[in-house]
């Protein structure tokens, strides 16, 4: 056999070095693009959820500043106790603002509307305490609604009123599983 020569030697080597790049890239190249290929699979799904996700976190973000301003969170009330709870958070309120409270009655619901209970409240106070007590009441954390306020001069003083309020409190359940209109 005869000698290989230097430049068949080189010849031999870079022939080895393409084969073995070409070996490195067929047996590793393959299996990485098709690794490739699933992550970006999965990264398109991820964007797809973000993006199917993302009104909702603006609406639970909304949701969260309107429970926190009017301190209300349903998940703590309770149904059964709920119109007994408000009346007596709304008599807080009043003696908090400066109001003799007067007689709190509770009457029957409507059969046709969404609330729960109505109640008439009567005290007496000055005018700034009824202010103060007309601005507390929606913060109070009930789902309740001012339906009708009158106030009246009392006798006993200068500057003392007589306030009548009418306060619907919503069944807040009725509002979960409301339809949506079509239209």
């Amino acid at each position: 056999m005869r000698p290989i020569s230097d430049r068949e030697k080189k010849l031999i080597r870079y022939s080895a070095i393409g084969l073995s790049i070409y070996l490195v890239l067929f047996f590793v190249a393959k299996p990485l693009q098709q690794h490739r290929t699933e992550y970006l699979k999965v990264v398109k799904e991820a964007e797809a959820l973000r993006a199917r996700v993302q009104p909702f976190e603006a609406r639970a973000e909304k949701l969260q500043g309107l429970m926190e301003s009017f301190q209300f969170d349903p998940a703590q009330l309770k149904r059964n106790s709920l119109v007994g709870e408000a009346s007596v958070a709304i008599q807080k309120a009043a003696i908090g603002s400066g109001i003799q409270v007067g007689t709190v009655r509770e009457s029957p619901t409507r059969a046709v509307g969404k609330d729960l209970a109505s109640l008439q409240f009567e005290g007496t106070g000055q005018v700034p305490a009824v202010m103060s007590l007309l601005k507390r009441i929606e913060t109070l954390g009930f789902p309740m609604i001012v339906d009708s306020v009158q106030v009246t001069p009392e006798k006993r003083g200068p500057g003392m009123v007589k306030l009548s309020l009418t306060i619907v409190i919503l069944d807040y359940e009725q509002f979960k599983t409301e339809e949506k209109p079509n239209a």
